[in-house]
């Protein structure tokens, strides 16, 4: 434990709060006035918050604990040192942003626009968090758990988490809603696959090192 601790580096940890930061104001200012949700993890918090009026700054960061806890034989300690780090950081920043009025009521109007501007925030967010060896939600933990007991390849697992949580959401959101919602997390998927190309000197390998 000791020795990961060593590889924890002051950069990552900024790099991973500011991501936490960015996913935070992301989904508090966009996807839960716009109605437009997103998938996975991050759908199922907002499913919640409506149903049960449980705020994703805790339902988020439970949620992630059960996940990483599921998956920590598969993963690195320093990938859960850091996905622990953004996690908590994910729901500090939202538990601030709670604090004030969403900044731009008038795109719950403008679903087209929420689901772009969304998956802009949850696109490059995650995949800073990811790319540096950490991740806000748990939806990289489940899968890659689900991925090793089941016969399926793990892009099919995390698609097949998404379309589950906005089939759920559609007790709450209409249809068309949910289309835009299917748009928005095709394009961050798209968005944080094209982050993870971005060359981070040092990070993966760091990672990929803890994992051995």
């Amino acid at each position: 434990m000791r020795s990961i601790w060593k590889e924890i580096k002051l950069s990552s940890v900024l790099l991973l709060l500011g991501g936490s930061a960015l996913l935070a104001f992301g989904l508090y200012n966009i996807h839960s006035i716009s109605g437009v949700t997103e998938g996975g993890i991050l759908g199922l918090t907002l499913l919640l918050e409506h149903w049960l009026g449980i705020s994703p700054s805790f339902s988020g960061f439970l949620l992630t604990l059960v996940c990483y806890f599921l998956g920590w034989k598969l993963l690195g300690k320093l990938f859960l040192v850091y996905s622990f780090i953004s996690a908590v950081g994910f729901s500090v920043f939202y538990g601030i942003f709670e604090q004030f009025d969403p900044l731009f009521p008038e795109i719950a109007e403008k679903p087209l626009l929420a689901a772009v501007v969304g998956a802009l925030f949850v696109g490059v967010s995650i995949g800073i968090c990811v790319r540096v060896g950490g991740a806000p939600t748990g939806d990289d933990a489940l899968a890659m758990s689900l991925s090793s007991v089941l016969p399926v390849d793990i892009q099919w697992i995390y698609l097949a988490s998404d379309l589950v949580v906005l089939l759920a959401s559609l007790s709450y959101i209409p249809f068309t809603r949910i289309m835009y919602s299917l748009l928005t997390v095709l394009l961050s998927g798209q968005i944080i696959g094209i982050m993870q190309k971005i060359k981070i000197p040092g990070f993966v390998e760091k990672r990929e090192l803890s994992q051995n």
